[in-house]
């Protein structure tokens, strides 16, 4: 069997090897959900599952089989006649099957069964040969393959070819190879075996050493033309090749890598959200291609290089793997061009002073915050342009004293004209307590109408936004701030509606009398 010299078949497991990582059990329904969405990308076969390791397998894989429209369909059997009847009972039906069978032939994997080497060459001759006589398309893997002794994976993999076998699958079972080995083992194979110029030679990698799609592009240069893998990499103990990771490193390293697939590689990120999603396994936000942050610059350098150029920090293009766009999260490493990138991205065009006081107040969130959302920077500016509309009073320092014991009290410092000012209250909670100790330093007859708060961003951290609204002689005044501290955030919203009033009594020429400051200090 011959293929196009530099079209590597990709064979997905996700629903075989991937669903063995404990806890990944899927669902039927789930099952045939990511088969379609498999199918529709382009992978020239899935392997569907066990057929004869339950009901639930056997159900899932005819079931597939039966619906897939491009794709191969292939089940797993061991070398055993049962195994084998049961697996092509399953796929029989799709529109190209295939029986994978497979037997352990390091000297670790032959101890199990107890077969000396000649009675585990038979099982191999009359395993492969059953399934051929069933169907034309057969698999079969020598498990462990890359522990095993050179001359004895030499005799089984020729034995497993003149059995009928038309793909053959090397496993490096335990991740135990090196890129270099990887490669030899299958360029060995090609040059030693008879008749290895008519099967395709396939690889599967596992990552107990973080070598996983390293050893099987190594394995692809060594003349494999098909790459097992799985979705996010999903798989026994650390996993497998990652799909995402070898056809990407295709397409970006074409110069040095010039093989094609047939993967679109524009829906891989929706496929890797939704096995994630019904597998429960989280993706790394660091994982290559599909985590979280690899399109996402927080330091100021790189942000400014990618506002300039996005080549300066990207080798691919976000919309390949099917992402809307680069993401520039805001963080205590951000710099000015990515606030000012942001503030114009929500609408806000602001000028070089605006800006830098804006930065001022920005890092000095991004210090308490590991993430600062665009609701952040909003609240930011919400609470600058309040801030700025009166001084003449202003929250120099705040200390709580909270619990389930009361009383409640709070230390404040305010500045009031040109004096900082300092006062010491009890009250029904931390608020109440805070805004009493500022009216110790700032008597006035306003009552409070509105006390609201909100998280206006995401997580643990997030910041509070609070709004107050207060009424004095028929005059109300809104104050809003935001914060991480809520208190902080409450105090701060009321001082703003206090100037507020302020500034309100000064344009309607308001003939109160001179406030008389209390000297708490």
């Amino acid at each position: 069997m011959t293929t196009e010299k530099n079209r590597v078949l990709i064979f997905d497991t996700t629903l075989r090897d991937g669903e063995q990582s404990p806890g990944a059990t899927m669902s039927h329904e789930e099952k045939l959900e990511i088969a379609a969405l498999l199918d529709d990308m382009g992978v020239d076969i899935i392997e569907a599952g066990f057929p004869i390791a339950s009901e639930g397998d056997f159900a899932a894989v005819s079931e597939i089989a039966k619906l897939a429209k491009r794709a191969t369909i292939c089940g797993l059997a061991r070398a055993n006649l049962k195994d084998i009847d049961r697996c092509w009972e399953a796929v029989r039906h799709a529109k190209s099957p295939r029986i994978h069978t497979f037997i352990g032939t390091s000297p670790q994997h032959r101890a199990i069964p107890n077969l000396t080497m000649d009675q585990m060459a038979e099982r191999i001759h009359e395993t492969v040969t059953h399934a051929r006589n069933l169907c034309d398309n057969v698999q079969w893997s020598p498990m462990d393959a890359t522990r095993t002794e050179w001359d004895y994976l030499r005799r089984v993999v020729e034995i497993a070819i003149k059995a009928g076998a038309t793909t053959i699958n090397v496993p490096d079972t335990v991740g135990y190879t090196a890129p270099v080995e990887s490669a030899d083992l299958i360029r060995r194979l090609i040059a030693d075996v008879p008749g290895a110029e008519d099967v395709i030679f396939a690889t599967h990698c596992h990552n107990d050493l973080g070598m996983a799609t390293a050893n099987a592009l190594a394995a692809v240069a060594g003349g494999a033309r098909q790459i097992e893998c799985t979705i996010n990499g999903l798989g026994e103990r650390a996993g497998n090749t990652a799909l995402e990771e070898v056809v990407m490193a295709m397409k970006v390293r074409h110069d040095i890598m010039p093989y094609t697939t047939g993967i679109d590689t524009t829906k891989i990120m929706h496929i890797s959200r939704r096995v994630s999603t019904v597998s429960g396994f989280a993706v790394q936000p660091n994982k290559a291609i599909v985590g979280k942050n690899a399109f996402a610059h927080e330091s100021g350098i790189h942000q400014d290089g990618m506002l300039k150029s996005a080549d300066t920090f990207e080798i691919m293009r976000p919309e390949d793997v099917g992402l809307s766009g680069t993401s520039l999260p805001l963080g205590k490493h951000s710099g000015r061009a990515a606030l000012r990138a942001k503030l114009r991205e929500l609408g806000f065009d602001m000028v070089d002073n605006q800006l830098n006081d804006l930065f001022v107040r920005f890092k000095a969130l991004a210090d308490r915050k590991k993430e600062v959302f665009d609701d952040d920077v909003i609240a930011l500016v919400t609470d600058a342009a309040a801030a700025g509309q009166a001084d003449h009073l202003e929250l120099k320092f705040l200390r709580v004293i909270c619990g389930t014991e009361a009383p409640q009290s709070a230390d404040i410092t305010l500045r009031v004209g040109e004096k900082d000012r300092q006062a010491t209250a009890q009250g029904d909670g931390p608020v109440d307590a805070a805004f009493n100790a500022v009216k110790a330093l700032y008597p006035n007859e306003a009552v409070l109408q509105l006390f609201q708060v909100s998280a206006v961003t995401e997580g643990m951290d997030a910041q509070a936004t609070v709004t107050v609204r207060v009424e004095e002689d028929g005059r109300i005044a809104t104050g809003q701030s935001a914060d991480t501290d809520t208190v902080v955030a409450s105090v701060k919203a009321y001082v703003n509606a206090l100037n507020r009033l302020i500034v309100r009594r000064e344009k309607l020429g308001s003939d109160a009398k001179e406030v008389s400051y209390k000297d708490a200090g």
